[in-house]
């Protein structure tokens, strides 16, 4: 665990953007059950920590991704993300939406980007990689060159190392499951009894608990 991984991890435990229950679940929206239930537009709220994530995001942009044309943010999560990003590098801005307008120009990308531009997307969070894809394959089709993705957190599934392998898009992410649980471990957040449990369900999330 880095510095970075570690300081993020503590971040949102702190503002209880990650809540962690291994003795009784979360349901997320897929039907899933979970000891973990993450939201990460709670960093918004809070200065210290919008602004460290806006930093980290910069630095590994910086030194994974240097000739970045353009910061695009996945909607809805990550669009304020990106933009603080956007800002802190000094590069254009757009995002991408989960699907085209029905009305208007019926925009999938909202703002101005051009073939062959190199983009960078930013997400708030990693669980399969399905929906982050989307946005990945939208800027593509658009003719960009897609350099990467950056996120704040993530699972760590396989099924999402295999979906970023599969679409050929490098995956970065500030902090991530492994970190997490070390992390509270180490503050006494959970007990080394809860470790298994925790560890179990990344194993097979689909039909923890089931």
């Amino acid at each position: 665990m880095n510095i970075t991984e570690k300081n993020v991890a503590k971040y949102l435990l702190q503002i209880k953007a990650i809540k962690l229950e291994p003795t009784n679940h979360f349901v997320w929206a897929s039907g899933w059950n979970s000891p973990i239930y993450c939201d990460n537009r709670k960093t918004l709220s809070y200065p210290e920590v919008r602004s460290y994530i806006k930093e980290q995001f910069a630095n590994m942009i910086k030194d994974n991704f240097a000739d970045v044309d353009v910061i695009a943010g996945v909607a809805t999560g990550a669009i304020a993300q990106g933009a603080l990003v956007a800002q802190e590098l000094g590069l254009p801005f757009v995002y991408v939406r989960s699907e085209a307008k029905k009305h208007g120009l019926e925009n999938l990308i909202e703002g101005v980007v051009a073939p062959g531009q190199k983009v960078v997307v930013i997400e708030d969070l990693i669980s399969t990689g399905g929906s982050s894809l989307k946005a990945v394959e939208a800027l593509k089709i658009a003719g960009c060159d897609v350099l990467g993705m950056a996120a704040i957190f993530t699972y760590g599934f396989k099924t999402a190392e295999d979906n970023f392998a599969a679409a050929n898009c490098k995956l970065l992410c500030l902090s991530n499951y492994n970190a997490l649980i070390e992390l509270a471990l180490e503050t006494n957040y959970i007990t080394q009894n809860d470790v298994a449990t925790l560890s179990s369900w990344r194993v097979d999330p689909g039909n923890w608990k089931k």
